[in-house]
């Protein structure tokens, strides 16, 4: 506890922190657990090279970083030899050079004693340490040992993999005997392969892996902040050892071929636990799989960093303080729903309440919270599960997504008997939500005394902040009726740091309407969709094309950005 106390000395002297932000981040120390460091990080007080700086300057130990060129490993010493890649990625430890029998490596936390020294027994040299930050290692590693080289030379490997036992019959379905397959995802070219295809897409960002099978070959797809990018594939020899590996992991049934079937697993990054979402449909040339890649490191469960503006978080921190209701997240699919009710779900999660939801899948698992995953050919469907919660003495209850007029009745029932419901609905805009339930037959009565909060969003790509450019916009470029607080703006250009795209990350545009006593009277008075959100204005809500010009005025994205994703 001394170490960190003197970490803290140091940030708090420098001007890093404030005592009360260290006291709060030494307050969650001592619920979760985790270092006083990455505790600080996470509440977004100080930044990586900020915890680096005060290391360096606490234990003494050198700062090397990418800028300064001290984190270029010598090439002529044999350390990828000394130090494997795996050794390597999975500590986030990097060897820079050797010295008569002292090794010289960067860390991210010198602090681990137990990696020292197990990295002085894996080397037999003497550990010399520098302290770097973790993204700045990870980019290192992959620099020094080649990422991209070993992906390539993972699927050139697949090219050379002989055909043997596959048979091509008529509808282009691919056949092999189950114990040679089960034989063949066992075999190191697959195993190594899919490794991979998993691995790049976590740097990458991706949200989505895509394998598809066509008429000769297979190919591969990542969704990076919302667009499919080819990427390389392997060898269509390679699809059913490839697929059939994947199913095992996801513990799926690898014999049957002609029905869908999903199914998940775990992998570990460094000291990240990602949750992998597996869905296969079969089609005319074999099976298609879609990963779903859930990051809680890359999609922080924080209301505060999913980018809503600060009027809109004080209406949706409004909205989920009533101790019963109903609260809408909608949008179509993709567009960030689930990530912000869980944001919200974390917020609201203390041990004095009952929280209770019902998924189709389960996305995130927290802490705390009893989770339900539908199974409706058990019988285990919404409304069931439903019926069975109110009685579960709870008092938060998160509905996955009301499909039907039965799912639709329940919520309404329990946000009336003094439950707040959190759910989804499929609508364009937030005024459409409630449209949306008086059409399905709830009566706008009931959805007037229900409703409490409802929250139309969109995810749009950030531009990147190393290359974006400046220009003035011209007065043709802007749609009939619209306007803009200024004619400066930035459009992408694209650097290597975004991979050329000009893009990198996305954050949340949103229509925030809190239902009060006018938006009621709207409701009882059967007003359409735009007359809501016409009395929802006067309140000050923003539309979701206002609330995306209002990150083309800060520059934090693109006009071209939000025309397309909120202009309907």
């Amino acid at each position: 506890m001394s170490v960190y106390k003197q970490l803290g000395e140091i940030l708090i002297s420098e001007g890093m922190v404030t005592a009360e932000q260290i006291k709060e981040a030494i307050s969650l120390q001592s619920k979760k657990g985790g270092k006083i460091g990455e505790i600080l990080v996470k509440l977004g007080y100080i930044d990586e090279e900020q915890i680096v700086y005060a290391l360096s300057k606490q234990l003494s130990i050198p700062h090397a970083s990418l800028s300064s060129g001290r984190l270029k490993p010598r090439s002529d010493e044999k350390l990828k030899e000394i130090v494997p890649y795996d050794f390597a990625i999975r500590n986030l430890v990097l060897p820079l050079s050797r010295d008569l029998n002292i090794l010289t490596v960067a860390v991210f936390d010198p602090l681990d004693l137990i990696l020292i020294d197990n990295l002085r027994k894996l080397t037999s040299y003497e550990i010399n340490p520098l302290v770097s930050t973790r993204s700045d290692i990870i980019k290192a590693i992959e620099n020094f040992y080649g990422k991209e080289k070993a992906f390539q030379e993972a699927i050139e490997a697949s090219y050379d993999t002989k055909d043997e036992g596959l048979q091509t019959v008529e509808s282009n379905e691919v056949q092999l005997s189950l114990d040679r397959l089960i034989a063949k995802t066992e075999e190191a070219p697959v195993v190594k392969l899919v490794d991979l295809i998993i691995r790049q897409a976590i740097e990458e960002s991706a949200s989505d892996i895509h394998i598809e099978p066509q008429r000769d070959k297979i190919s591969l797809r990542y969704r990076i902040d919302g667009v499919l990018y080819d990427i390389a594939p392997p060898s269509r020899t390679m699809q059913l050892a490839l697929i059939s590996r994947i199913k095992i992991l996801s513990k799926m049934n690898i014999a049957e071929k002609r029905l869908p079937q999903d199914g998940g697993f775990t992998v570990k990054m460094g000291n990240r636990m990602i949750d992998l979402r597996i869905s296969t449909i079969p089609t005319i040339y074999g099976e298609k799989v879609a990963i779903r890649i859930l990051d809680r490191e890359r999609v922080p469960l924080d209301l505060e960093k999913l980018g809503f503006l600060s009027q809109e978080l004080v209406l949706i921190r409004k909205g989920i303080s009533f101790s019963y209701g109903l609260i809408f997240l909608t949008g179509p699919t993709g567009s960030g729903k689930s990530t912000t009710l869980y944001a919200a779900l974390s917020e609201l999660n203390k041990s004095s309440r009952n929280i209770l939801t019902i998924e189709d899948p389960v996305e995130y698992r927290l802490d705390g919270i009893n989770q339900v995953q539908v199974r409706p050919e058990i019988g285990l469907t919404f409304g069931n599960v439903l019926r069975s919660f109110l009685r579960q003495d709870p008092d938060i209850i998160l509905v996955g997504e009301v499909r039907d007029l039965e799912t639709a009745e329940i919520c309404v029932r329990a946000a009336l008997t003094g439950h707040l419901v959190l759910s989804t609905l499929h609508t364009n805009d937030a005024a459409g939500a409630i449209v949306r339930l008086v059409d399905m037959g709830i009566p706008n009565y009931l959805v007037a005394s229900s409703a409490r909060l409802i929250v139309a969003q969109r995810l749009v790509r950030k531009l990147c902040p190393f290359c974006k450019e400046p220009y003035e916009l011209k007065k043709n470029e802007l749609p009939k009726g619209v306007a803009l607080g200024t004619s400066l703006v930035y459009k992408a250009k694209g650097c290597e740091k975004c991979n050329f795209v000009g893009y990198k990350g996305r954050m949340v545009i949103a229509e925030v309407i809190l239902v009060d006593e006018d938006i009621r009277e709207a409701i009882y008075k059967n007003y359409n969709s735009i007359q809501i959100l016409e009395v929802a204005k006067k309140k000050g809500t923003l539309s979701l094309l206002e609330s995306g010009f209002k990150r083309v005025e800060d520059g934090t994205t693109s006009l071209e950005e939000i025309l397309a994703i909120a202009l309907y």
